[in-house]
């Protein structure tokens, strides 16, 4: 392609350019726009926000995954309450690894001890 032949199709490149610009100019729609984001820019400036604070308040987002993961599906423990018919002591616990169930546990034996289940 000659030298004039590339100037005369960018020139009309240009042109089309040029005239797409100047309806963008005139759209409604855009100026609207426009009219937002300086309103909005000067509330920024005045608060002393920045985008991104605007956005976590408009939008906020989890903190992490383990936080959003707070429910499970695993059926929570029972209390359970042991009372010592020797002593008339009595114990709460929901698992076997309580110290004074333990204790009982190995004087008077693990059966002995699951039948003071109350």
């Amino acid at each position: 392609m000659s030298k004039i032949a590339e100037f005369k199709a960018l020139e009309a490149q240009l042109a089309e350019q040029l005239k797409q610009l100047d309806a963008m100019k005139n759209d409604e729609g855009l100026k609207r726009e426009i009219e937002f984001e300086s309103k909005l820019r000067s509330l920024m400036a005045e608060y002393g926000m920045s985008l991104r604070g605007i956005i976590a308040l408009i939008d906020p987002q989890p903190v992490s995954k383990t936080e959003q993961k707070t429910t499970s599906n695993r059926r929570k423990r029972q209390v359970k309450t042991f009372k010592n018919p020797h002593t008339g002591e009595i114990v709460q616990a929901k698992g076997g690894n309580h110290k004074v169930l333990k204790a009982w546990k190995a004087e008077f034996s693990a059966e002995v001890v699951d039948g003071w289940l109350q």
